[in-house]
């Protein structure tokens, strides 16, 4: 009998000590076993950022099948399954599909040194390269310079979304650093759509792009995206478009369409609107109507939301000061990795309380008590319980009609979709 997906997977797990080592030695090493699917893709966007990057891929890919066009798309990490990164022509990767490329992959690897992230980066554009389709999607999953998706040696478009301080255990301790992995997916003459950056890191983007010759639009000099009566306006050298408001929530999600659509124009192709009011991403201010939480407290307004850094905490405030007035509580686990205090304080002006939670399951969660500490510290009224449920049910008790904010992380995001699936 052969073994399933999630087999393979644990079994993958125990190819490398380390969850995360940044080099491509590996990556070159196994794509070469497998015969240089990289070399066979569909045309390649790639897509790095600190922020937004998702959500950028997401409308990107709702305006290219808008036209009609067959799309892969990879991402990560998943929220309740593996199968979640791995879009094949349109489609979520099948069991038996998955399970067939993880096998091929593992024994190509032949028992060599490998992570768990580079392994299955390897089955994915394996995947991708047997499958007709007409573009292929692939988001960076840590910095980009040595990010496992960056052996595409001549992709049709690269994106940087905007960078902020994130991950600087690895990938340096200054915006300047940060931007610069970034900027390691720029490749010579390739076209990047740049996003909104702060001043220090679109100088990085810029010297990089100039030394490789590599042509840049960027947001503020090549193409605008900004709100207007209600709509959105998006503005670049090939005329103004007029649009609904982006179906994503969140003031940020307009400078994230608006990176989509300059990229699809560059492309030639794809359906504007629907890359505005059709992109679906899970997790990012997500409202949870069905399901056993908003069953448990039918008076709450209950919200899903995966972002973990500063920058993502300080949009998050930003678009809940959007809402109608309401008592808002957080629901918060977060991972020891993060700067918490960061994450948390622009919360702090709009929420009445935080509980804090351990993610389950995940070897790097912050205690819930020292999230509730760190909480504390920066004016949240704050307390902890065992469980997602438990403080859902804790909040409605005391405050029926509240909006509950449940964050902090992907990693809860998932389990809490999994929890309410």
């Amino acid at each position: 009998m052969t073994a399933g997906s999630d087999v393979i997977l644990d079994r993958m797990m125990a190819l490398h000590p380390k969850i995360i080592d940044l080099t491509l030695d590996r990556m070159w090493r196994l794509l070469d076993a497998l015969g240089n699917p990289q070399d066979t893709l569909p045309p390649v966007v790639h897509i790095a950022g600190t922020n937004g990057k998702g959500s950028t891929q997401a409308m990107i890919r709702a305006g290219l099948e808008a036209s009609g066009h067959r799309v892969h798309a990879y991402t990560s990490p998943h929220l309740a399954r593996f199968h979640e990164r791995i879009r094949l022509a349109g489609e979520l990767i099948s069991e038996p599909a998955l399970t067939a490329y993880l096998d091929e992959c593992y024994d190509a690897n032949k028992g060599e040194s490998i992570t768990y992230f580079e392994i299955t980066t390897c089955a994915a554009l394996l995947a991708m390269s047997r499958t007709p389709a007409d573009f292929t999607l692939l988001e960076v999953g840590l910095g980009g310079r040595l990010d496992a998706t960056n052996v595409i040696r001549s992709p049709a478009l690269t994106v940087i979304t905007p960078v902020s301080m994130d991950h600087e255990g690895f990938l340096g301790d200054t915006l300047e650093k940060i931007a610069a992995e970034k900027a390691g997916i720029l490749k010579r003459g390739v076209t990047c759509v740049v996003g909104p950056q702060e001043d220090a890191a679109m100088d990085v983007i810029e010297a990089k792009a100039a030394r490789l010759g590599a042509p840049l639009l960027a947001h503020g000099q090549h193409w605008h995206a900004y709100p207007e009566h209600g709509r959105m306006a998006f503005q670049d050298e090939t005329g103004l478009l007029d649009l609904p408001l982006p179906n994503l929530p969140g003031a940020h999600q307009i400078e994230n369409a608006g990176a989509a659509l300059a990229a699809l124009r560059h492309l030639g192709t794809g359906e504007a609107e629907a890359a505005v009011t059709q992109a679906h991403w899970p997790a990012r201010m997500q409202r949870l109507r069905e399901g056993p939480l908003p069953t448990s407290a039918p008076g709450v307004e209950l919200w899903l939301d995966g972002g973990h850094n500063p920058a993502a905490g300080k949009a998050l405030a930003a678009h809940l000061r959007t809402l109608p007035a309401r008592p808002t509580h957080l629901i918060c686990g977060m991972l020891n990795t993060k700067d918490v205090a960061g994450y948390l304080r622009p919360l702090a002006q709009i929420a009445d309380s935080l509980t804090a939670v351990s993610i389950p399951g995940e070897a790097n969660t912050l205690p819930a008590s020292t999230t509730a500490q760190i909480a504390r510290e920066i004016g949240f009224t704050s307390d902890t319980a065992t469980d997602v449920g438990n403080a859902l049910n804790s909040i409605a008790a005391r405050d029926p009609q509240a909006r509950v904010l449940i964050c902090g992380s992907l990693y809860l995001a998932g389990h809490v979709l999994r929890l309410n699936g």
